[in-house]
């Protein structure tokens, strides 16, 4: 049923405050399906503020959204209203935010059913959960018990950890995992022993997890909806605390808050739900929106009419039938043009210089620009962003990720920690030593005074900063003959000998000279220490002393404030294995500590911990830089724009979803528990998600699309996406590009 806004919050606002008011509102993109739940919350909250007797004990209600980012966007459009909703009236949660806020804060009511001992629960991180279950199964991996033809072993263990995360979001017992796997996944024949074998190992993690109070976001959530949710005392508590809920973008939520949903229900509490039908962009990777909209069968279901702003209501229809059908070719206005070249060169080249004319010329704005993606390496990131800040446009990458190692000021770090420690010297080499030289010498003239790791980097702000960018005071051409005669390597004593060990020293100059001194006197000082500095006090004391002068770019910043997070966190966890493993206290403790700190330095050199770039909101600049976004954070942040640039738009990753689906995870969807999983069935489902991923997008573009396509891959290969048929028929952009 479609009918205009106006009367379906009408019909809400009388509704809402009943006890056994329930509503699914459906809606695609741009329909207002949050601004409908944001008002209703509203309308709620006018009756839960009426006078009560006991104030501290009226319910509050509860609030979801399927981001911590699109959560804080929904807390701050409540506040922003003319109601001035009070924050004591509504609690808000991400669906694993909730459920390790619960566990945590009820940990007590678990520790008799499971047997646990009583400290208080820590969160594992994702990569460190991969480092500790890599060692407990180190002997199945050795073995060949726990291996899989053509899987690496860093990859298997990581298989098998995804699927106790996928069954606890389904709210599937984990002792049931190899069963599904064996009736549902045919690939591979002869495989019920290894998924037994991927069952023994999970419990053996599951109890070996718990025996020593660290939490996983697989096993917190299992603790919830198995353990807790089940406890009459903790239900008691959970229906005086809300009085009711609201969640948006229900099609991203995992399977087992169906269950949370169904308690309020069930209790004739107030409830509304939103739900996309071109959304499920977390399908996959946990979420199962086809079991979730089995809760539309207990509420008043309303359908929002079509968005006016997007291009979706338009085009999309046509769109979707060109990629079904590719013999159809419907002609197309210039709303959607195509930008076509041989190579993925002259692909970025055209594309940014197109996007850079129609700028300059005054047709468009840089912040209503985005450039969407399957996936952004880093050279075509590299070049489009050279090519735009050559002619004077901000960019920005949302959501960007890289490696902490990859930054240079982590690798002189983690290098200055080799050589302070003592039995690290395998973990150091000249190349090393002369880079970390070059970093560690960074300065500049008008410095800002920054105390003991500043609380600012632990912020979205970056910290105030001098306006002179740092410069380093060792050249590399000086660092390299630094680390040439005043190195020596020795596997338990590395160390850095006077500048007058160097023959010509005299020829360094003064500046260079005196920097090495600085450095080396540091590195004695700390060596002379007893005990020796913790990594957490070592590290903020090298920050505070080598890089608290000079204008940082917000980037390296981001870097220093992940490294002291991740050294952080992987000593607070040493800390908890240490009182539970009697292997762990061999030798003293300046032993262990070092040994720690190889083991951290090798964790941060594999490259699995990243840093989470978020300079656009951290800088303003949002309002002013083109977007480069791969089409997965795009849609999950919710972005729209005046034009996208649909980049590789014939390459067939935008139909093989690999990237973004974890091993077995349609196993787990509750329609199809206990079915096989064929290639037919994969293949439909891509290109269901596929259909759904272009009318969201077009959703979000408000006037244009571009198709930016080349013929041939890198490798010289024909690209033939699903995207051919839409490409073939759209028109071919028509830019003055001024290209040389």
């Amino acid at each position: 049923m479609q009918h205009d806004n106006k009367s379906f919050k009408a019909g809400l606002n009388q509704a809402i405050p009943s006890s056994e008011a329930a509503v699914w509102i459906i809606g695609r993109t741009g329909s207002g399906k949050t601004a409908c739940l944001v008002e209703q919350l509203c309308q709620w909250a006018e009756v839960a503020r009426s006078p009560v007797k006991e104030p501290s004990l009226q319910p509050m209600g509860l609030v979801f959204a399927s981001l911590n980012e699109t959560r804080l966007a929904l807390v701050e459009r409540l506040a922003a209203m003319p109601t001035q909703m009070p924050t004591d009236l509504f609690a808000s949660a991400t669906p694993l935010g909730f459920f390790q806020a619960e566990v945590t804060q009820f940990w007590p009511k678990l520790m008799q059913p499971l047997n646990l001992k009583s400290q208080f629960p820590l969160r594992l991180h994702p990569e460190t959960e991969q480092m500790l279950a890599t060692q407990l199964w180190q002997a199945r991996l050795e073995s060949g018990q726990l291996r899989q033809a053509g899987v690496r072993d860093a990859e298997m263990v990581s298989r098998t950890l995804d699927l106790l995360q996928l069954a606890a979001f389904s709210a599937i017992p984990h002792e049931q995992i190899p069963e599904l796997l064996q009736q549902g996944w045919v690939e591979q024949d002869g495989s019920s022993t290894l998924w037994n074998e991927m069952g023994e190992a999970l419990e053996q993690w599951w109890r070996w997890c718990l025996d020593r109070g660290i939490l996983t976001y697989g096993i917190l959530t299992e603790l919830y909806w198995r353990y807790l949710l089940p406890q009459p005392a903790y239900q008691q508590h959970l229906s005086q605390r809300y009085g009711a809920v609201f969640a948006d973008d229900v099609d991203e939520y995992p399977g087992v808050m169906r269950s949370l949903f169904e308690f309020f229900l069930d209790r004739g509490l107030p409830g509304v739900f939103t739900f996309n039908p071109s959304g499920s962009v977390r399908l996959g990777l946990g979420a199962d929106p086809t079991y979730l909209s089995g809760l539309a069968a207990r509420c008043r279901v309303e359908m929002l009419p079509l968005p006016t702003t997007g291009m979706g209501a338009t085009w999309g229809q046509l769109v979707v039938d060109c990629i079904r059908e590719p013999l159809l070719l419907p002609q197309f206005s210039d709303a959607i043009q195509v930008i076509q070249t041989v190579s993925k060169a002259q692909l970025l080249r055209q594309t940014a210089e197109a996007i850079a004319t129609a700028i300059q010329v005054g047709e468009v704005q840089p912040e209503e620009v985005a450039i969407v993606s399957p996936g952004f390496d880093a050279i075509t990131r590299y070049t489009l962003q050279e090519i735009l800040t050559s002619r004077g446009i901000a960019t920005f990458a949302l959501n960007s990720q890289y490696p902490l190692i990859s930054s240079p000021l982590v690798r002189g770090l983690l290098t200055l920690s080799a050589i302070v420690y003592p039995g690290l010297g395998r973990l150091v080499d000249r190349e090393a030593v002369a880079e970390m030289l070059v970093v560690l010498s960074q300065r500049s003239g008008d410095g800002f005074s920054a105390s003991l790791l500043p609380p600012e980097w632990l912020d979205d702000a970056p910290p105030q900063r001098s306006k002179l960018p740092p410069k380093p005071r060792i050249d590399p051409v000086r660092a390299g003959l630094l680390a040439d005669h005043c190195f020596t390597p020795d596997p338990h004593t590395p160390h850095l000998l006077p500048v007058q060990q160097f023959s010509r020293w005299d020829r360094l100059g003064y500046q260079a000279a005196q920097s090495y001194e600085e450095i080396l006197q540091w590195i004695h000082t700390q060596q002379s220490l007893r005990p020796l500095p913790t990594p957490v006090e070592l590290f903020e004391r090298a920050i505070q002393n080598f890089f608290a002068e000079g204008d940082y770019s917000y980037d390296q910043f981001t870097s220093l404030r992940g490294l002291m997070q991740t050294i952080r966190h992987y000593w607070e966890v040493e800390a908890r294995l240490r009182k539970s493993d009697q292997t762990r206290l061999n030798g003293t403790t300046e032993q262990r500590d070092v040994a720690a700190v190889g083991s951290l330095i090798q964790l941060l050199r594999d490259g699995t911990i990243t840093a989470n770039l978020q300079a656009a909101q951290s800088d303003g600049r949002e309002g002013q830089a083109v977007m480069l976004s791969t089409l997965y954070q795009y849609r999950m942040h919710q972005c729209a724009h005046r034009w996208q640039f649909w980049l590789d738009a014939g390459s067939p990753l935008w139909l093989m979803r690999s990237g973004v689906t974890l091993f077995a995870a349609p196993l787990f969807w509750r329609n199809r528990t206990n079915r096989v999983w064929t290639a037919a069935d994969r293949m439909a489902e891509n290109q269901a998600y596929l259909e759904r991923e272009v009318m969201d997008l077009l959703d979000r573009a408000q006037e244009r699309v571009y198709l930016c396509h080349c013929d041939l891959t890198v490798n010289g290969q024909e690209q033939e996406g699903a995207l051919m048929p839409l490409i073939n028929a759209a028109l071919p952009a028509n830019l003055d590009l001024n290209l040389a």
